[in-house]
């Protein structure tokens, strides 16, 4: 019976780029580190050390071929390694005869291919966390923001530092939200709210009720906040992830408005029932490639549905859903409008009325975006729902 033990799925492992001697002879050619990543990436397969000696064309081949490099040369030219093999990626444009289903769907695949290939440069984490390589920044405060301390040698992707270092600025500075008059702090993988037009619809409509309202999907708790300016006395906010809810609570904590809403982390909706019931969901169906997917991608519609086939069961008499959505996937041919209405109607519910606001957001006015006919025509709208009569 073998005492070997398993190995560790979380070890990534690697051998030098370039050797003359054979593996047998070199006791100590493999090298280990945990595996970590901020945004959940799974581990490479194959890697080999790489530094400043590799060229672009020779790393965009090497990660063309599933192989990732974990970088041991100067930071600054890691980060321009990673440029340059962007720089390498085949152009999207649009083919003649394509429908834009078809279109938008070779785009995703295209924007998947492209967080692998870049997803494959590696950096090295020391504790602290710090990164031991050349003019490295200081990483201490995002990471530990981002993902948590780093007690044992380590492994990220690149990409994952330069996202937590942004994600650290977008913490730091905030979004203003004019609906709030006041700023809130979106965490790493937590969307933030840039598109300010659906905040506004939010708050055009009358209120069913001041006494209780369940926000699902909070992230960082900006609807259940503008509801609880607006006068609700109190709001239960769910989230399924917990980094949303951690955020969700900053940001309340911050504004003064723990004491009227609770911020749950469960999947949907909370026990009871309330006369009004708000969700934005992701607004595209389609698989999430990354932590920021999520808030834009729905994978086949699932979040929107459970939505509206549970919303009738945790809705109190004459309450009101408002469901929070934009028409661009039926631009794109994802979705279609009779899609939307079977699943209101097959939920029990009926459509008591709408407010719509155009798209305004600087995508939807780029003609050169392969995709501007789709996007200049968008529509958010509020959906009033009502269990049937």
């Amino acid at each position: 019976m073998s005492t070997e033990s398993a190995p560790q799925p979380n070890i990534l492992r690697w051998m030098p780029r370039d050797t003359e001697q054979p593996d047998a002879e070199r006791p100590d050619a493999e090298q280990s580190a945990l595996w970590i990543s901020a945004s959940g990436a799974a581990m490479p397969k194959k890697v080999v050390a790489v530094d400043d000696s590799l060229t672009a064309d020779d790393a965009y081949r090497l990660a063309a071929q599933g192989t990732a490099l974990l970088w041991q040369g100067d930071y600054h030219n890691a980060r321009q390694l990673l440029s340059a093999m962007a720089r390498r990626l085949p152009v999207f444009s649009r083919l003649d005869g394509e429908s834009v289903a078809q279109s938008f769907y070779r785009y995703r695949q295209g924007r998947t291919q492209r967080a692998k290939m870049l997803g494959r440069v590696l950096v090295p984490l020391a504790p602290g966390p710090v990164v031991p390589l050349r003019r490295a920044p200081d990483l201490k405060e995002a990471w530990l923001l981002a993902a948590g301390p780093v007690d044992e040698p380590s492994v990220a992707p690149l990409q994952d530092v330069l996202g937590a270092v942004g994600a650290l600025e977008w913490r730091r500075n905030g979004l203003f939200i004019q609906e709030l008059d006041a700023v809130i702090y979106p965490h790493y993988g937590t969307f933030a709210p840039v598109r300010s037009e659906y905040l506004g619809l939010l708050d055009s409509v009358e209120l069913p009720s001041m006494e209780l309202a369940f926000d699902i999907g909070t992230g960082t708790g900006v609807l259940a906040a503008i509801l609880a300016k607006r006068g609700v006395k109190r709001i239960v906010a769910t989230d399924s992830e917990a980094a949303a809810i951690a955020c969700a609570q900053e940001n309340l904590e911050n504004l003064g408005l723990a004491d009227t809403v609770e911020a749950v982390q469960i999947n949907m909706f909370p026990e009871g029932k309330a006369p009004l019931v708000v969700c934005n969901p992701p607004w595209l169906p389609g698989t999430v490639n990354t932590m920021l997917d999520n808030a834009v991608y729905d994978p086949k519609s699932r979040m929107l549905k459970a939505f509206l086939s549970g919303l009738a069961k945790h809705l109190e008499p004459g309450g009101e859903g408002w469901l929070i959505i934009s028409d661009l996937a039926e631009h794109l041919g994802l979705r279609s409008r009779e899609e939307l209405t079977g699943w209101i109607d097959a939920g029990g519910l009926e459509v008591k009325g709408t407010v719509e606001t155009p798209a305004r957001h600087p995508r939807s006015m780029d003609r050169s975006d392969p995709f501007f006919d789709a996007r200049s025509k968008e529509i958010t709208s509020l959906w009033r729902l009502g269990v049937k009569g």
